[in-house]
């Protein structure tokens, strides 16, 4: 996050943004929750998008990320759901 000049900032930046958002009075906010979960991802985006996906073809890769997306994924859904059964 702090090498300046260099591309990979803005995505750390992003995603560094992306948690702080997590910790707002807006987090549950659908908008905010899908927008914070994109900010996180973008980081991770930019380096597979640079780097060979051969290279990410690892388990302890892979489990954490399919437990990040789809935990994120589901907190996303019951935000949503909580919301709509407050509504009415």
């Amino acid at each position: 996050m702090f090498d300046i000049g260099n591309i990979d900032q803005v995505f750390a930046i992003l995603g560094v943004l992306g948690v702080v958002l997590n910790f707002t009075r807006w987090r549950n906010k659908n908008s905010i929750t899908v927008l914070s979960f994109l900010m996180m991802l973008s980081p991770l985006i930019s380096r597979v998008v640079q780097v060979p996906l051969v290279l990410f073809d690892y388990a302890a890769f892979k489990i954490p990320l399919f437990i990040f997306i789809a935990g994120y994924l589901v907190f996303i859904v019951l935000n949503a759901r909580k919301k709509t059964l407050q509504t009415v």
